[in-house]
Order: C-alpha cells, then structure tokens, then sequence
C-alpha cells in the first residue's frame, strides 16, 4: 500500500511533532547537520522529507531494500517532470515535489539512507543525495554528477551503497561505447555552446566504455527472475546508440511477478507499471534488459 503524504495544517504539525519524539528517543549518537546554504530547496521539499521519516521511522530496521521499496511508495503519484537539476552553478538540488526516473531512485535511496542514519534530517537527507548523485560524492562543476546512469551504478558500488547484481544474475556482457552526451551536446543546456566542457565530458564517456559491463536480456527474464528483489533498482538497456541505460526504476510484487516502480513520463507521474516486468521490456521498442543495483 501507497503511503499518503499528510494535508498541511494541523496534521503536518502532528507529522513534526512526532517526528521529534521519535528523534528524541533514538540513542545514537548525531553528526553534524549538513549545511544547507548551497543546496536549492524549497521549504516544501523539506517538509515533505520530515513527513517520510515520520511514516517509516517504524522500519527504521529493515533491510536496505525493504526501505527502498517503502520510499518508492511513499513517492507514488509525484508527478513527472524532466531536467529539474538544470540550475546555474552545479549545486545540490532537492526537488522531492516533482522528478524523473533517475532523481526518483536517488531521492529513495537518499531516504533509505536518511532513516538508517543516527541522525535522520532533512540535513542528513542532503548528505545522502550528495553522496549517491556525485561522483565519490563531491561536487566539481557539471561533470561531476553522474549522468550515465551505468557510470552511477559503478560508482555508488565503489562507494559500498549498492552492489551490481547484473553479472551475478545472468553474467551476459554488455558491450556499449559510451558517447550520446558529446555527440549531443544540444540536447544538454551545460553543452550547448560549451566545446572544452563536452571534451570533459567525452573524455568520462572513453573511461565508462573501457568497463566490463553486464545486463539481464529480456530474452532471459523469466528465467532468472527469481534472483530479483524487491526494492532492487533496475536500469533499462537499450539499443539506442551511445548510452547503455534510457530508464530507471525500483522493482516491486504484485500478485507474484516483479512489476516496475517508476516516475513514468507517459503516465506524468510515480507509478507501479501495469504489466509485469518482463512484459514493459517486450512491448518497449528500445528496452533490451535491465541492469540490477541491489541497495545495501
């Protein structure tokens, strides 16, 4: 079942109210808060975090992926909208109140990472965003965020936050240079007339395409889908050229089969797919398989 954001008002005080207690009572020791003076936030993203921890402060000992699953619900119906991390100057960007597929799968695993914490904050929700969405978790400048999402999967597993499942589920290479972003720079604000920050940029995409790389083909699906997990994150592959991954998103039961959790652009919002898995791979025109981040 979908958690439902609390109306504002009294109920909002009583999500706060609440919230301290729950913190109050947790014996671990705090870190420092994180400071919010570069992070682009408005005051309702914040509230909207205060209102997560509250609704799943009661599986603050679940596994990771329980509380990937549970964020994703929470989520559900935050209506879809594209490139909202396209500020000026690269900062950190919180915009819980609408997303896409990759922010989507961030901000839930940020949440994951917030209620496990000793400290959990809208503070420590920035740390845990900033950690997952940079590479080694610090920002320089537009390359340092982790565009391609199969560079993300690598590095947050360098960071020890996820774990790549794909060769251990179906050890199938995948074999796919890299190059969509500098041979499209139009198609990115930061790029457009920026020729030295695409030679960056591609000079990222050569290291990402000398990697190993492997995928569950649709093709194999039903086989191994008993390897999957709920509240695994799952990147789409596709056979458009230059990029490995075209979507993302967290996998859920229903009625026994793996359906996909999602911030869907058709849909204009977080949604749980109608079909199962196996059957969104089929019916995509691009989709080959999926890549598999377990959650740690």
């Amino acid at each position: 079942m979908a958690f439902r954001r609390v109306k504002r008002g009294w109920k909002h005080s009583f999500a706060i109210t609440s919230l301290l207690l729950l913190t109050a009572s947790y014996t671990k020791p705090e870190i420092q808060d994180f400071d919010l003076t570069n992070v682009i936030y408005q005051e309702e993203d914040k509230k909207i975090i205060e209102e997560a921890i509250t609704s799943l402060w009661e599986n603050r000992e679940a596994e990771t992926s329980t509380l990937m699953q549970k964020s994703g619900e929470f989520f559900q119906g935050t209506p879809y909208v594209a490139h909202t991390l396209e500020s000026g100057e690269e900062q950190l960007v919180i915009n819980v109140r609408e997303m896409d597929c990759t922010t989507y799968a961030e901000y839930c695993l940020a949440l994951a990472g917030t209620i496990q914490s000793a400290h959990p904050s809208f503070g420590q929700f920035a740390t845990e965003l900033q950690k997952i969405r940079y590479r080694d978790g610090v920002i320089e400048g537009y390359p340092s965020r982790l565009h391609y999402f199969c560079d993300w999967i690598h590095n947050n597993e360098q960071k020890g936050l996820i774990k790549d499942m794909s060769k251990e589920i179906a050890n199938t290479p995948l074999s796919k240079p890299i190059s969509f972003m500098s041979n499209h720079p139009d198609s990115y604000r930061k790029l457009k007339d920026n020729p030295p920050l695409v030679e960056v940029i591609a000079r990222q995409e050569k290291e990402i395409s000398k990697r190993e790389m492997y995928y569950v083909p649709e093709s194999r699906l039903a086989e191994v889908e008993s390897k999957l997990q709920e509240g695994d994150i799952v990147g789409i592959t596709t056979g458009v050229k230059g990029i490995a991954i075209s979507h993302v998103g967290i996998l859920v039961k229903r009625s026994g089969r793996m359906h996909l959790l999602h911030a869907s652009s058709a849909a204009e919002k977080v949604v749980v797919s109608e079909t199962t898995l196996e059957t969104y791979l089929v019916k995509s025109k691009s989709a080959t398989g999926i890549m598999v981040a377990r959650p740690l």
